[in-house]
């Protein structure tokens, strides 16, 4: 296997851990939660599932041939309240993801030196990939931080639990 088939496997898997964090997250919140802001000028999860949802489309459609960047996106609006469903918001999670992991998995090794646009700025492949690879977690992370707050003492670790690093560790390694 070369280094370019490890490489996109290794980021499909990164990615598709990130997807299934944030909607574990999602999927244990309802439409109010989901569009609950703290004080002050944060995001609910509901704008960054739109954020997320516009720059997937936008970046990943057509990622080879046309600029990241579409014309038709309107990214200010995906930080404004739309009254959507959670339902509404899940479909969106869905299609974003679905809209990027496929264009990834349609990359062919020889695709990972092109030249891509975003924003008229020019990227090769891998750093268009790797920018992905910084975004998406970053607001995964906030996906997942806020349901915890919401949640407080009724969420579930969606890894290894406060104070089971020892246990997991040694089922890990049969240790006893």
């Amino acid at each position: 296997m070369s280094f370019q088939s490890i490489y996109l496997q290794s980021v499909l898997n990164r990615l598709e851990t990130h997807r299934q964090l944030g909607q574990k997250t999602i999927e244990r919140l309802d439409t109010a939660q989901l569009h609950w802001q703290p004080a002050g000028e944060p995001n609910s999860i509901a704008h960054i599932i739109q954020h997320l949802h516009g720059n997937m489309l936008s970046r990943w459609t057509d990622f080879l041939t046309t600029d990241g960047e579409k014309s038709n996106r309107d990214r200010d609006q995906e930080f404004e309240e739309h009254n959507t469903t959670a339902a509404q918001l899940l479909e969106q999670w869905n299609e974003g993801w679905d809209c990027m992991m496929n264009a990834i998995r349609s990359l062919q090794e020889s695709d990972l030196d092109r030249t891509v646009f975003i924003r008229n700025e020019p990227h090769i492949v891998v750093d268009a990939i790797n920018r992905q690879l910084a975004h998406v977690p970053y607001h995964v992370g906030q996906i997942v931080y806020i349901g915890k707050m919401i949640l407080q003492d009724k969420w579930q670790s969606l890894s290894i639990p406060k104070g089971a690093s020892a246990a997991f560790n040694n089922a890990k390694t049969g240790n006893k």
